[in-house]
């Protein structure tokens, strides 16, 4: 009974993390007020919605990932880690969610697909144990980190709003990677480093058209 039940909360988690509309603990990341006089232009606009709806899928990956590791966790200190990171990825998925429909976008429907792999992905690196948890949490957050760094270059320089909320992402990120690194994170070999990275760029390269 007890196994059904987990599965069943499980099931509910992700239902909420992929359907429901996430709530922020902490208020919307604002940057400076872009002058009047120079608006973003439509193609722009596009693009930054583009690059967030991604960046919303990577959120979803994200509170997969570390639902999964919860879901086995039994240290309590990898647990309130695991439990903070989760905390503030769910106010970036809020904040990307806000976004995408700001610029007058959709999130992907890809979203349930996703969360299905980083969930198992989440649940077979916790069940090889504490260090290797934190392991895989330290390698995502490097990757991630990589790939705001790459949209901070990519996005409209006009575009403050969805710069401020990339922008604090990444040092969210950076935070949690730092985390995982303190706790004894064992560091992963380099072809699970490749595969996630090549994980990463099918799921950039399908989320950002649909």
């Amino acid at each position: 009974m007890k196994l059904i039940e987990s599965l069943i909360c499980e099931l509910d988690a992700g239902l909420r993390n992929v359907f429901a509309k996430p709530l922020a603990s902490r208020p919307l990341p604002v940057g400076p007020v872009a002058p009047e006089t120079a608006p973003i232009a439509a193609s722009d606009s596009t693009e930054s919605m583009r690059l967030m709806r991604v960046n919303h899928v990577g959120e979803v990956c994200a509170q997969a990932l570390y639902q999964g590791q919860l879901a086995v966790a039994r240290n309590p200190q990898t647990r309130a880690i695991l439990e903070h990171a989760a905390r503030e990825e769910r106010d970036h998925l809020a904040w990307c969610a806000s976004r995408v429909a700001e610029l007058g976008g959709k999130t992907s429907v890809l979203s349930p697909l996703f969360y299905a792999g980083a969930w198992t992905m989440g649940v077979v690196s916790g069940l090889a144990g504490d260090k290797w948890s934190m392991g895989f949490l330290v390698e995502t957050e490097r990757q991630v980190e990589a790939h705001l760094d790459q949209h901070l270059a990519a996005l409209p320089v006009t575009d403050y709003r969805t710069r401020a909320i990339v922008e604090r992402m990444r040092l969210d990120e950076i935070e949690h990677g730092n985390s995982g690194e303190a706790a004894g994170a064992t560091p992963l070999p380099l072809p699970i480093k490749a595969a996630m990275r090549a994980s990463s760029r099918i799921m950039t390269a399908t989320t950002y058209w649909v």
